[in-house]
């Protein structure tokens, strides 16, 4: 579930933590969360954390000495800050500082990832490189969207998720921003104008900014969590009413993952493609018969 704000908000917490100590142990146990990565080069992980950025969904952190550290968060995991020698529930690695507190990266499902690496190498790894334009980081406006996304023949929210394009994106705020900003998640990039990539810049931004007021805080809950709220306006509400006209939010399966839209504030587009115009046009409606179920694209 992290995405882009989760992720970012797990960096702010990160860097209030870490400001003003020392890491004087550090400690993992041997799962799958290190892919392969010596659990003895974790346990050098000591001193200052000088630097801790993020792009998309990885936390780059420098430590002094040299040493640096690949975070990705998966489906599950989250950093905590508890008081030494109180549990955390499915803690799988622990930073300890020398204020007495315990800094453990929890992750139930395993998906998680942590690489240590020489700090001069974080931003060479593989999987950064890959990377697309970050939102936040990098900057988003509509002709950047468009230059980024525009050339793509799958479907929209898809394209949004391509972590190559667009860094961060995720199955929640892709669908939260093209509800905001109107876009039927099947649409096809070619057939967006100029002013549908400017209001959907503008909605990424709102969708962001609308996560961390909403979930900035020591002890992030995500939504498949036991007690947690959906807050959001259309992701995970399908049957339920829309926000904005009260039409009953629909699903359906969208590169291997759930899409939710409302029919009426988010239809097809009557309008075909330039490459497409002496063909038929798509008509208005629902998910597309045709609707890809299949992942069409690799997410990092």
């Amino acid at each position: 579930m992290p995405e882009l704000p989760e992720v970012e908000i797990a960096r702010r917490n990160l860097e209030r933590w870490f400001k003003g100590h020392r890491i004087v142990r550090s400690e993992a146990d041997a799962t799958r969360v290190f892919r392969g990565a010596e659990l003895a080069r974790f346990t050098r992980l000591t001193g200052r954390v000088e630097s801790l950025e993020r792009k998309g969904k990885y936390l780059l952190l420098t430590l002094e000495g040299g040493h640096g550290l690949m975070a990705h968060l998966g489906m599950t995991g989250k950093f905590v800050r508890r008081k030494e020698g109180e549990a955390v529930p499915h803690s799988r690695a622990r930073f300890h500082l020398d204020d007495g507190h315990v800094v453990h990266f929890a992750d139930p499902r395993l998906f998680g990832r942590m690489e240590p690496v020489p700090a001069k190498a974080l931003w060479e790894l593989p999987a950064v490189k890959a990377l697309g334009r970050d939102p936040l980081t990098d900057g988003l406006t509509g002709p950047q969207l468009q230059d980024a996304v525009g050339d793509s023949k799958q479907d929209l929210k898809v394209a949004l998720m391509d972590q190559g394009r667009v860094a961060g994106l995720g199955n929640i705020h892709a669908a939260e921003a093209l509800f905001r900003a109107g876009l039927h998640p099947a649409r096809k990039p070619g057939t967006l104008t100029p002013d549908d990539w400017k209001h959907l810049a503008r909605a990424i931004h709102a969708a962001f900014d609308f996560a961390f007021k909403e979930q900035e805080g020591e002890d992030i809950t995500y939504l498949e969590e036991a007690g947690s709220v959906n807050r959001f306006r259309v992701y995970g509400r399908a049957k339920g009413p829309c926000s904005k006209c009260g039409t009953a939010v629909e699903s359906f399966t969208q590169g291997g993952r759930t899409t939710h839209f409302c029919p009426k504030c988010q239809p097809l587009s009557s309008v075909p493609s330039r490459a497409s115009r002496k063909g038929p046009a798509v008509g208005k409606g629902t998910a597309p018969a045709v609707a890809s179920t299949k992942p069409r694209s690799r997410r990092r």
